[in-house]
């Protein structure tokens, strides 16, 4: 069984230059493209997404996901600028030959009620799932803290409710999970019928992110077990093990870790690489 792995490359360096140099330091060949030349992907003026295709051709790099901040605003913003994101998506789709789009399922800042805030969040993910399918694309749904699918309850009725395996699918973040004080392997066996992607993120007791496995996500646990169901579908490494540009533009959670302050970008991402590539070696009829 052959898992393809990429990586969220802005974490190493702001420009695709740097990413394509961190990628094939890494030796990985896939990205989830989310900032790149001072830009969210989803605002990539067209001039410049046709300069970061041509670097990430010429170093043999291809996109696997879209790293798009849909769903990161309130529930009292204007859903329609996230419509119009999708949109410039669906334009960036066949530049880039990629068609799946990471979202989330907004905030709620006002502290409205939790069945309102569940219904306005549905209606917008809707909105953007029908479109996302006039435009040819795949929206996969992030579990964050703080947004309403942050905890396994409410994935579970985003799964009943919204995931139809075609237009709308759903990321496994152990991370996230771990911060939001869920129990990782508990949600996985709640979830994994349900489970289309996974997000490599790892955190401590103190909620420092430290390198896939060295944390509470249970990584390899839940990607053994996942591996014996015939589990498949995209990896994605975001390491998070330092305060980068790109990170900061995400609202991170959770706390950085001492032992990589001092490290560089590009170091600390080749750091969490080779832990997520050892891991993965460690399950069995596993390759990447």
């Amino acid at each position: 069984m052959t898992w393809t792995l990429s990586a969220f490359a802005d974490e190493a360096g702001s420009g695709a230059d740097d990413q394509v140099a961190a990628l094939h330091r890494a030796g990985i060949k896939h990205v989830d493209l989310r900032k790149a030349e001072g830009h969210n992907v989803a605002t990539l003026p067209m001039d410049l997404a046709e300069r970061v295709k041509q670097k990430l051709d010429a170093g043999g790099i291809t996109v696997a996901m879209f790293g798009s901040p849909l769903g990161k605003i309130d529930i009292a913003d204007d859903v329609q600028s996230d419509l119009d994101k999708l949109d410039h998506l669906g334009k960036l789709a066949d530049l880039f030959g990629c068609r799946d789009v990471r979202m989330f399922s907004y905030y709620n800042k006002h502290d409205a009620p939790k069945a309102k805030w569940q219904i306005e969040s549905f209606d917008r993910m809707r909105r953007l799932r029908d479109h996302a399918g006039k435009l040819g694309l795949v929206l996969y749904h992030e579990n964050e803290k703080g947004i309403f699918g942050d905890r396994c309850p409410e994935i579970e009725l985003m799964a009943a409710e919204l995931r139809d395996g075609n237009t709308f699918r759903l990321i496994f973040d152990f991370d996230n999970f771990n911060q939001s004080d869920d129990d990782v392997w508990d949600n996985w066996q709640r979830l994994h019928n349900v489970t289309d992607a996974f997000h490599l993120k790892d955190s401590n007791t103190d909620n420092q992110h430290v390198p896939v496995g060295q944390g509470n996500g249970q990584i390899l646990r839940i990607l053994t077990d996942a591996a014996e169901r015939g589990w498949s579908g995209p990896l994605s490494l975001e390491p998070h093990l330092k305060r980068s540009l790109a990170v900061l533009d995400t609202n991170p959670h959770g706390k950085t870790h001492q032992a990589f302050t001092d490290m560089s970008p590009a170091d600390t991402f080749q750091t969490a690489a080779e832990a997520a590539i050892e891991l993965i070696g460690q399950i069995k009829g596993v390759g990447i």
